[in-house]
C-alpha cells in the first residue's frame, strides 16, 4: 500500500507547546502488535551499535512514546522505530518518553512496520487524538518517514519537503540515502534469530552492508579458517623445501661417495669456469 495524499495541505490551527511529560503520567502500555516488530527494530540498531555509529548523545529506540501538546492535550505517538540525533542527557532517571525542542532535536527519521492491522500510519486525522501520518508530518515534521510492509518487502520512503511528505523512489540498488545518518537503508532477504523473509538493513556509503553479530561472528570464523589455510599452505610449502633440500644434500653426498670410489678426490675437483 503507497499513501495517495494528494490534497492540499491543511493550515495547521492548533496550538502546540514543547512540555516533558510530567512524571506521573501513565503512558499506554500497548502490546506490539506482532512478534516481529521487536526482531526489525532490535536488528537496525545491532548493526548501527556495531558499526560504531551510536554515540551518546542519541536517542535510538523502538515503541518509544513520542510527544507534544496540542491545544492544551498531550499528545504520544510510539512509532516502531526512532532516531534523534542528538538529545539533552538525563541523569539519575529513566527516560520514559521524548519531548522534541524540550529535549533535544526533532527526530532525523522514523519507521513504522505495518501489520495485520494496518491504517493508522497513513492517517491524516487532525483532531484530537491525530493520527500519525498528520503528527509526524505537521506536528513534529520528521525528515523522514519510513513505512515498511515485511510480508512483501514494500519499503515506503517520505521526506519532508515544502511542509509535506513527497515519496522518494530508491535508487539504482533499491536503497534510500539517509543525509541526516550518511547512511543507505533498503531491504534485504534472509534468515535471522529464526525469523526469515524481509528486513531493513543499513549500507554505508561505499555501499558495504552493516553487519550483524551473527554475520561478524561468521566473517571471523572464514577469516580465521582462511589464515588456518594459508599456515598449512606455508607449513607444507616449506616442508617441501625441507625435503628437497635433504634430497639435494643425498645426491651430493651420493656423488662425492662415488668419486672416492673411483679414487678421485672430489675437494680437489675444480670448479667450473676455472
Amino acid at each position: 500500500m503507497i499513501a495517495q495524499l494528494d490534497t492540499p495541505k491543511p493550515k495547521l490551527d492548533q496550538i502546540v507547546t514543547w512540555e516533558p511529560l510530567p512524571k506521573d503520567f501513565q503512558l499506554e502500555d500497548e502490546p506490539v502488535e506482532n512478534d516481529g516488530q521487536p526482531l526489525l527494530a532490535g536488528a537496525l540498531r545491532e548493526s548501527l551499535e556495531l558499526s560504531g555509529f551510536i554515540q551518546p548523545e542519541m536517542l535510538i529506540v523502538s515503541n518509544f512514546g513520542l510527544c507534544a501538546t496540542i491545544d492544551e492535550k498531550i499528545v504520544v505517538k510510539a512509532p516502531d522505530w526512532l532516531y534523534v540525533r542528538s538529545i539533552t542527557p538525563i541523569i539519575d532517571s529513566t527516560r520514559r518518553s521524548y519531548t522534541a525542542h524540550a529535549e533535544g532535536d526533532v527526530p532525523s527519521i522514523v519507521m513504522e512496520f505495518l501489520s495485520d492491522i494496518e491504517g493508522s500510519e497513513y492517517s491524516v486525522k487532525r483532531s484530537y487524538p491525530p493520527g500519525k501520518w498528520f503528527f509526524y508530518e505537521q506536528i513534529l515534521q520528521v525528515p523522514i518517514y519510513v513505512i515498511f510492509e515485511p510480508e512483501s518487502g514494500l519499503l515506503e520512503f517520505y521526506q519532508l519537503q515544502a511542509e509535506r511528505y513527497e515519496l522518494i523512489l530508491p535508487d539504482a540498488d533499491g536503497r534510500q540515502w539517509i543525509p541526516e545518518m550518511k547512511l543507505f537503508l533498503g531491504t534485504w532477504r534472509g534468515e535471522k534469530e529464526g525469523r526469515s523473509g524481509y528486513w531493513l538493513r543499513w549500507w554505508d556509503e561505499a555501499g558495504t552492508i552493516l553487519p550483524w553479530a551473527v554475520e561478524k561472528i561468521e566473517a571471523e570464523r572464514q577469516r580465521a579458517e582462511q589464515e588456518h589455510q594459508r599456515a598449512e599452505q606455508e607449513h607444507q610449502r616449506a616442508e617441501q623445501e625441507r625435503q628437497r633440500a635433504e634430497q639435494e644434500c643425498e645426491k651430493k653426498e651420493q656423488l662425492m661417495a662415488y668419486l672416492r670410489s673411483q679414487g678421485i678426490d672430489p675437494d680437489n675437483l675444480p670448479s667450473i669456469g676455472e
